[in-house]
């Protein structure tokens, strides 16, 4: 029943920082999410007695994949397999079911927030036994074994029915085909107030959730409508499709354009919110307001004490280099720890297992905490509720008055998407040689304080790692400049622009950020080198 299939490598595999990501197109050749797959097996190495969790967000192709890896895993020795049923895992559900059983790992399929159907984006996330994304070593280990595979192994059987719920076996590997939600659902009890969230949707709070026809539908469905009393509609886009129905399941104000025009209309709902294809990213907002990650993430750990699985304190919180400083002055005003770690969320997993974390984030839309090893985007939803719920105030004046109290970091991320990729790579690479020449270099009202690389080194297992350029300011303005590794294709620059002002919180971000932008430009020469003069998404 085991098939030994020679094999040619292909030379694209190469992980970013959250897994393979590629043209669906280009997954559909034939062997490559077996040489894939074959090769993190072969870098695991002895797999008998191993568990793993599989599961994906329903995306196109999904359903060929999962049944691929369920017969190789079997072919490779793998003890058991627990499944979602149809194949149904968010990322944030798949971390929690490993940690509950205690796997060894786990396989989700999802480019995350990027588009799906046979024109969009295939992934395929591997998380280790933490629940979290893997160690760069390993990704590279990875990587290397891509490029010499020469077979795979296969069991050469009929598809595994993943409708039912129930223990099956194949090749002597036992697959555990699960209810998806039942577990996250049991997690989600455990940390908030839910009666509390009930009464406040009985007092008529009403609400919109969009699932962007997603994998968190079913779950946001279960939790908001079926548990909490929300009423029936409330959650939109709810059945996860192949394409998406061909939204771009991104959760920010240019590709939740259905959402966000509710939310400013004069019908809005109380409280907004949305989630991207795997589950792990959130969006929030108020009636005419947007609140953004940097200032979500801020406001959460500013607000611990009304969670009941926090109420007796937390460790500490992180963010990513990119992220606002928001957060920063909130954890000096709780005298809790602060650190600052390069963009992927596989940076905060030591954190959180030595006990310096309990929260973190990044600018991209992810928030989460040590209740797993991954972002968690109804986790925040539940979070901002659980906050209202206990306060009695709407989604602007928590972040109004966080604002009086903490200042406002103005704060605007551009993308400029489908750059060549070596084009992306030089003109990093020269901005760097060019940063130090900046220091105390005057730009109009902003004078450079200092200029350089951010390198980050990790307080537990003592690596280095360079991620990303700053530019920062005598007034504490910042330029954060990377390339992002989300991609499917060509290379994005991101830029990220930052303004500080305790006193003046009631204006436009663009407005405040335009001098900056036009500094960030002449900075970086992106328009000479790229032909871009606007950023292609702005958030």
């Amino acid at each position: 029943m085991i098939k030994v299939v020679s094999t040619s490598p292909f030379s694209d595999q190469k992980m970013g920082t959250a897994g393979l990501r590629r043209k669906s197109k280009v997954v559909l050749q034939p062997g490559y999410v077996e040489n894939f797959m074959q090769s993190i097996f072969n870098v695991i190495g002895n797999l008998q007695g191993k568990v793993f969790v599989v599961g994906g967000d329903g995306r196109y192709y999904n359903d060929v994949a999962i049944q691929k890896i369920i017969k190789m895993a079997a072919a490779n020795g793998v003890s058991r397999l627990i499944v979602g049923q149809n194949g149904f895992i968010s990322t944030p559900a798949g971390s929690n079911i490993i940690l509950k059983n205690h796997a060894d790992g786990g396989f989700i399929l999802s480019a995350s927030h990027n588009p799906g159907g046979i024109d969009g984006d295939f992934g395929i996330k591997y998380s280790n036994h933490t629940g979290g994304q893997i160690p760069s070593f390993v990704s590279d280990a990875i990587y290397q074994e891509t490029l010499k595979i020469s077979e795979y192994k296969i069991c050469d059987v009929p598809d595994v029915d993943l409708s039912q719920i129930g223990h099956q076996e194949l090749c002597g590997m036992q697959i555990d085909v699960i209810d998806p939600v039942n577990d996250y659902v049991e997690m989600m009890e455990q940390i908030f107030d839910f009666t509390a969230i009930k009464n406040l949707f009985k007092s008529g709070f009403t609400m919109r959730f969009d699932a962007m026809n997603a994998v968190t539908g079913p779950y946001a469905v279960r939790i908001f409508e079926e548990i909490l009393g929300a009423s029936k509609g409330s959650v939109v886009n709810y059945v996860p499709l192949p394409d998406f129905g061909g939204l771009h399941p991104d959760p920010n104000m240019v590709y939740a354009k259905e959402l966000v025009d509710f939310m400013f209309s004069d019908d809005a709902a109380d409280f907004g919110a949305a989630n991207d294809g795997d589950g792990d990213r959130n969006m929030i907002l108020g009636k005419s307001f947007f609140v953004t990650p940097s200032d979500s993430l801020a406001i959460l750990t500013d607000n611990f004490q009304y969670i009941p699985a926090y109420k007796n304190g937390i460790y500490g919180v992180a963010k990513s280099a990119a992220t606002s400083t928001s957060v920063e002055r909130v954890a000096k005003a709780h005298n809790i720890g602060y650190y600052e770690v390069p963009t992927g969320w596989k940076y905060f997993v030591n954190l959180m297992d030595s006990k310096r974390i309990t929260f973190c984030g990044e600018e991209s839309f992810g928030t989460g905490s040590a209740h797993i090893r991954e972002k968690d985007g109804i986790w925040a939803v539940l979070f901002w509720l659980n906050i209202i719920a206990a306060t009695g105030k709407s989604v602007a004046q928590i972040t109004e008055e966080h604002w009086q109290k903490y200042g406002r970091s103005y704060y605007v991320r551009f993308d400029f998407e489908g750059v060549d990729g070596t084009i992306a790579d030089n003109l990093m690479a020269d901005l760097e040689n060019r940063l130090s020449a900046l220091v105390n270099k005057r730009y109009g009202d902003y004078i450079v304080a200092d200029a350089g690389a951010f390198v980050y080194n990790d307080p537990v297992d003592k690596s280095s790692t360079k991620n990303g350029l700053i530019v920062r300011f005598a007034d504490g303005s910042r330029i954060v400049y990377r390339l992002s590794g989300t991609g499917s294709s060509g290379a994005t620059i991101r830029v990220y622009i930052e303004r500080y002002s305790k006193e003046d919180i009631k204006r436009e971000p663009l407005q405040m950020l335009t001098e900056l932008f036009k500094i960030a430009m002449l900075i970086s020469e992106i328009p000479e080198r790229t032909g871009k003069h606007q950023a292609d998404v702005v958030t």
